[in-house]
C-alpha cells in the first residue's frame, strides 16, 4: 500500500444504531404545536392593536363616520390635556406595587419556609379573593372604607387621618373619594398576584444554602440579605410587573373608591370610548399609556440585574 492511499475504513458494527436524519415532518410537529398560540396572537392581540393604531390617527366624528388621515397631533393633545392623570396613574400604581411588596413578601416567605402543612390552605386562601368578581371586591372596600364606620373611627383615634391629609392622601374625617381609597382598593385586588411568584421563588431555593451560611456564622438578616433575597429577585420583578402594569391602566378602583380627583387615565380612556365616543383619543390614550409602561418595565428589568423571571 502506497503512502499515499487511505487505510480501509472499518467494517461497521451491526449492533451500532444507524443515525437518520428526521424527516420533514417531524421536523415541523413543533411549529404545528406553536400555531394555535401564534393565532390567538394574532386574532386577539396582534390585529387589534393594528385596529387601534390606524384609529388613533383619524378624524372625524361617530356620525359623520372615522377616516384615517394621519393625524398624529391627536397624541400631543390628549397628553397635554391629560398628563395629570399619566402622572396620578403611576403614582397610585406604584404606591400600590410597593405596599403589595412589604405585605406580600413576609407573607410569600412564611408560605415557603414555615407553613409546613398548612401550606396548600394558606396558598387557597390567597387566591379565595378570585372566587368573586373583581367589582363584588371592589365595592365590598365602599362598605369598610364608608364614613363612620370601624376602619375610620380607628384611624381617627390613632391620628393616622391627621398625618394622610396633610399628605393630601385623605381628608380630615374621611378616607373613601380619596386618594388613599384607591390604592387601598388596588393593594388588594392585586395582593395575590405578588405573593404567587414570591412564593413560587421563594420554595425553588434549596434549603442547605440556608444551612450553609448559618455554617459560616452568618445571622438569620445576613443570610437574608446575602442569600433568601437575591435568589428570590426573579418572583421580586414578575410580581411587580405583575402588579404595576394592570394596577396602571385600572379604571374600575377609581371610578368606585375614588373621586372627580382621583380619576386615572383608565378612566378617562374608558369615558373617551364609551361617554364621549373620542375614538381617537381614546386609542391615543391607549397607546400613550403602553409606550410609557413598556419603557418603565424595559428599564426595570434592565436594573433589577436578573433576566430570570419566574
Amino acid at each position: 500500500m502506497s503512502l499515499t492511499e487511505a487505510p480501509p475504513a472499518p467494517p461497521a458494527d451491526p449492533r451500532e444504531p444507524v443515525l437518520r436524519k428526521p424527516s420533514t415532518r417531524k421536523r415541523l410537529v413543533p411549529y404545528w404545536l406553536l400555531l394555535p398560540g401564534i393565532l390567538w396572537l394574532v386574532v386577539f392581540f396582534a390585529l387589534p392593536l393594528v385596529y387601534q393604531a390606524s384609529t388613533s390617527v383619524q378624524t372625524g366624528s361617530l356620525e359623520q363616520g372615522f377616516e384615517v388621515t394621519w393625524h398624529f397631533q391627536t397624541y400631543v393633545d390628549a397628553l397635554r390635556e391629560y398628563y395629570p392623570q399619566f402622572i396620578r396613574s403611576l403614582l397610585y400604581a406604584g404606591t400600590a406595587t410597593i405596599l403589595c411588596l412589604l405585605l406580600g413578601y413576609p407573607l410569600a416567605y412564611l408560605i415557603a419556609f414555615k407553613a409546613g402543612r398548612w401550606r396548600n390552605l394558606v396558598l387557597v386562601l390567597v387566591i379565595a379573593p378570585f372566587f368573586t368578581s373583581f367589582l363584588i371586591r371592589t365595592l365590598a372596600w365602599k362598605t369598610i372604607l364608608a364614613d363612620g364606620g370601624a376602619v375610620v373611627d380607628v384611624l381617627n383615634t390613632l391620628h393616622v387621618l391627621d398625618v394622610t391629609s396633610w399628605l393630601g392622601w385623605t381628608e380630615s374625617n374621611r378616607v373613601l373619594a380619596t386618594p388613599m381609597a384607591v390604592v387601598c382598593g388596588l393593594t388588594y385586588n392585586f395582593l395575590p398576584f405578588m405573593i404567587l411568584p414570591l412564593y413560587t421563588s421563594l420554595e425553588r431555593i434549596d434549603g442547605r444554602l440556608h444551612e450553609a451560611a448559618g455554617d459560616l456564622y452568618a445571622t438569620p438578616a445576613t443570610t437574608f440579605r446575602k442569600v433568601t433575597f437575591p435568589l428570590s429577585m426573579p418572583g421580586v420583578v414578575s410580581g411587580t410587573l405583575l402588579t404595576f402594569i394592570p394596577a396602571s391602566g385600572d379604571y374600575v378602583n377609581a371610578e368606585l373608591l375614588g373621586s372627580t380627583d382621583t380619576k386615572m387615565v383608565g378612566s378617562v380612556i374608558q369615558s373617551q370610548f364609551l361617554r364621549v365616543l373620542d375614538y381617537p383619543t381614546a386609542a391615543a390614550l391607549s397607546f400613550i399609556l403602553m409606550a410609557i409602561v413598556l419603557l418603565a418595565v424595559t428599564f426595570y428589568i434592565r436594573r433589577s440585574g436578573t433576566e430570570d423571571l419566574v
